[in-house]
C-alpha cells in the first residue's frame, strides 16, 4: 500500500506530454501508481494538490556544489527550489581527487577562489575535509553523506591534470606521452565507476588565486587539442557527457575544438554541453553565432550531439568594489582582483599609480567618444567585453552613503557635476553628500575619474549590481526553448556574494506559464526528462517504478512572483559568510526525494539534513544503476 498519495494534481510527467489531472501514489521510495481517483490506504499521508502542478524533481545541470556538499550536504537552497538532482565537477574543477595538497600548493583554494569567487577560508575548510585520493574514494565519501538531493559527479580536467602532473607542472609545461596515458587511465577508471562525464574549461579569464601562480590560468587551459581529443575519446566510448566552455576570443579554435562532438568525423557523436548561449548587451551577435554553431554541429552533415546551456533569467551580478565574476576579463580590473580581499592598501597603491590610471581610463572610455572602429562597435553592440562601462547600468546595493542605495551611479555623478559647477550651491541632496562631494577632484572631468575615486574612498564597501546579459525577455524565451540548447548555467554553489541563480529553473516555468499548460509541459521536459536523457541518468520522468523525486508548484504564487524583487543577501552559517539568494515566496509547496518529504509548507522536514534523502547518481548504464532500477 502507498506511503503517500498526491491527490488531484495537474500532473506533468517530464516527457513533454500534455498534463492531466491525476493522483500519484508513492510506496517504498518509488512511484507505485498514477491515475484518476486512486484507491489508497487510510494510513497513507495524503497531499491535496488541487489547483497545483506536480512534476518530476528539477535538474540543475551546472553547479559548483562540490564545495557546499562538504559543509551542508543537505543542500538546503537547492531543495527548497524544487531541485532534486544536481551535476557537480563542472568547469574542470572539483574535489574528485581529494585536497591534492603538496608542499607550497593548495589546488582546491587556488583553482576555486577566483574562478568561482569563493572566500579562501571557506575553501580551506572544504579542502581540510577532502581526505580521499582517488575518484572511487570520492564516490564512497559522497555515499556516506546525508545528501539532500541526488548528486551526479563529473571528472574535472584541471584536477585530473594536477593528480598526474602536480599543480606547478600542469601549468608550466606540456604533459609527456606517459602522463597523457595516465590521465586517460584515470578518466577511464572514472567512467567505469559511473561518473556521468568529463569537464574542461577554456574561458580566458579563469586564473589561479595563490602566489606564485596568480598570473597563470587553471590547468585545463594549458591542454593541447591532442590532449583534449585523447581524453574526450574516452568519454565518447562510454557514451558520457563532455561539459566545456569556449575559448571565446578565438573563434577558429572554438570551432575546431567543438568539432569533437561530430559522429561523422569521429565515428560516434560525443554528448557535449557548453557554457553558454547568453544575450550579451555589449555583443548582440554572440548569441546568434552560438546558435548557428550549434545548428551546424548538430546537422546531418556532422552528426553531433551539442547543446549550449542557457541561463534562465537576467544575468545580474553583484560587485564588491572591483571584485566580481567578470573582473578578470579586463586587465585593469584583474590587477585589483589579484589581491586578497582584505588588501585595501595594495589596491589603493594600484589606484594611485599613474600608469594604471591611464590604462583604466583608456579601457573605460574606449569607443565612448569621437569616431573610430571602437566607437562603431559600441554603437552596434559588437564589443569584445561583457562589462557595459555605463554608470546607468551600475546600481548601488550598499555603500557608506545610505541615500545612494538603490540608485544607479549616474545620478550621484550628475549631482556631483552640478555641485561642482555651482560651487556647492546646488546638487548635493544633504550635507553628508556635500561633504563627500568635497573629496572629489574638481572638476571631476568624466565618469572614469568618478568611478576611480569611489574605489579609492570606499573600496569593497561600495557594493553594486549590474545586469549585462539576457535583458530582452523575448530573446531569452527563444533561447530557452531552442532545440539546440538546455536550460542550465545556474552556477549554484559558486560566486556566493555575486550571483543568485538557484531559482533559474523556476524562472523557466514562469516564462512558459503565460502560454498555457502545453508550454509549461515543454518547459518541465526541458528541466527534467530532457537533461536527464542527455546526461544518461535515471531521473527526470515520473512513471510507475521510477524513483519518487518530485516537486509541487503553486501556479498562482508563480504568477505573482517577480524574480527581480526577491533577491536577498543573507548570512549562511555553514559558510561563515554572506550569500546572495533568491527565494520565491510560496512557489514550491512540496519536495520529495526518493520517497522522503524534504520540504513542505515552507519548511524542511525533521529528518532533513540528518539522514540521506538523495544518493550518488551514476550513469544509468552503470551496473549499480541497472541493479537499482531492475
Amino acid at each position: 500500500m502507498p506511503d503517500t498519495v498526491y491527490r488531484n494534481a495537474l500532473f506533468f510527467d517530464g516527457t513533454g506530454c500534455h498534463p492531466v489531472i491525476a493522483d500519484i501514489a508513492i510506496s517504498g521510495g518509488r512511484v507505485a501508481a498514477i491515475g484518476p481517483s486512486l484507491d489508497w490506504d487510510e494510513n497513507a499521508v495524503q497531499v491535496d494538490c488541487t489547483g497545483l502542478w506536480l512534476m518530476p524533481g528539477l535538474l540543475d545541470i551546472h553547479t559548483h556544489l562540490d564545495l557546499e556538499l562538504e559543509l551542508a550536504p543537505e543542500l538546503p537552497e537547492v531543495v527548497r527550489h524544487g531541485i532534486t538532482t544536481v551535476v557537480i565537477g563542472n568547469c574542470s574543477i572539483g574535489v574528485t581527487y581529494g585536497h591534492q595538497r603538496s608542499p607550497g600548493e593548495d589546488p582546491v583554494v587556488d583553482c576555486f577562489a577566483r574562478v568561482e569567487n569563493m572566500p579562501k577560508p571557506v575553501l580551506a575548510r572544504v579542502a581540510d575535509r577532502c581526505t580521499w585520493t582517488d575518484s572511487q574514494g570520492y564516490l564512497d565519501h559522497l555515499g556516506s553523506l546525508p545528501l539532500g538531493a541526488n548528486v551526479v559527479p563529473l571528472i574535472p580536467h584541471s584536477m585530473l591534470r594536477i593528480a598526474v602532473m602536480g599543480l606547478r607542472q600542469s601549468i608550466t609545461r606540456p604533459p609527456t606521452k606517459r602522463e597523457r596515458a595516465q590521465m586517460e587511465r584515470l578518466l577511464d577508471a572514472g567512467m567505469a565507476q559511473g561518473y556521468a562525464g568529463f569537464s574542461t574549461d577554456a574561458l580566458p579569464f579563469h586564473f589561479l588565486a595563490n602566489n606564485p601562480h596568480k598570473k597563470r590560468k587553471i590547468p585545463t587551459q594549458y591542454a593541447s587539442y591532442r590532449e583534449l581529443a585523447q581524453l574526450t575519446n574516452v568519454v565518447r566510448r562510454y557514451g558520457r557527457v563532455w561539459q566545456a566552455t569556449p575559448p571565446k576570443d578565438d573563434i577558429i579554435e572554438a570551432v575546431r575544438t567543438f568539432l569533437l562532438t561530430s559522429g561523422r568525423l569521429f565515428g560516434r557523436p560525443l554528448r557535449t554541453t557548453v557554457l553558454a548561449a547568453i544575450d550579451l548587451w555589449t555583443n548582440r551577435a554572440a548569441v546568434t553565432m552560438c546558435l548557428m554553431l550549434s545548428a551546424i554541429l548538430n546537422s546531418r552533415l556532422l552528426d553531433g550531439m551539442f547543446r549550449f546551456q542557457v541561463l534562465s533569467g537576467t544575468f545580474r551580478i553583484w560587485s564588491d568594489g572591483a571584485i566580481n565574476p567578470i573582473a578578470d576579463e579586463i586587465p585593469e580590473l584583474r590587477a585589483l582582483n589579484e589581491l586578497e580581499p582584505d588588501d585595501r592598501a595594495g589596491r589603493l597603491r594600484i589606484l594611485d599609480d599613474p600608469q594604471w590610471i591611464a590604462a583604466f581610463r583608456a579601457m573605460w572610455l574606449k569607443g565612448r567618444t569621437g569616431w573610430s572602429i571602437a566607437r562603431l562597435r559600441r554603437l552596434l553592440r559588437l564589443e569584445g567585453t561583457v562589462l557595459t562601462r555605463r554608470l546607468a547600468d551600475m546600481k548601488v546595493a550598499e555603500c557608506p552613503l545610505s541615500l545612494w542605495r538603490g540608485e544607479t551611479l549616474q545620478y550621484p555623478y550628475h549631482r556631483l557635476r552640478q555641485w561642482q559647477a555651482t560651487r556647492g550651491r546646488h546638487g548635493a541632496v544633504n550635507p553628508e553628500e556635500a561633504v563627500f562631494f568635497a573629496t572629489f577632484p574638481n572638476p571631476i572631468g568624466d565618469d572614469a575619474a568618478f568611478f576611480i575615486h569611489l574605489l579609492r574612498r570606499w573600496d569593497t564597501d561600495l557594493r553594486w549590481e549590474t545586469a549585462f546579459a539576457n535583458r530582452n525577455p523575448v530573446t531569452l524565451k527563444k533561447l530557452l526553448f531552442n532545440p539546440h540548447t538546455l536550460p542550465g548555467f545556474n552556477d549554484s554553489g559558486a560566486h556566493l556574494a555575486n550571483i543568485a541563480f538557484y531559482d533559474g529553473n523556476l524562472r523557466t516555468l514562469k516564462i512558459a506559464q503565460p502560454d498555457g499548460p502545453w508550454r509549461v509541459a515543454v518547459a518541465v521536459h526541458r528541466l527534467t526528462g530532457l537533461p536527464a536523457g542527455f546526461f544518461n541518468l535515471n531521473a527526470g520522468v515520473l512513471k510507475v517504478g521510477a524513483q519518487a523525486d518530485l516537486c509541487v508548484i503553486d501556479p498562482d504564487a508563480l504568477r505573482r512572483w517577480d524574480p527581480e524583487k526577491t533577491y536577498e543577501f543573507v548570512y549562511r552559517s555553514a559558510f561563515g559568510c554572506r550569500q546572495v539568494i533568491n527565494r520565491p515566496p510560496g512557489v514550491v509547496r512540496h519536495v520529495m526525494v526518493a520517497g522522503l518529504t524534504a520540504w513542505t509548507d515552507g519548511d524542511y522536514t525533521r529528518d532533513f539534513g540528518h539522514t540521506a534523502f538523495g544518493r550518488v547518481m551514476r550513469a544509468k548504464d552503470h551496473p549499480d544503476e541497472r541493479t537499482l532500477h531492475a
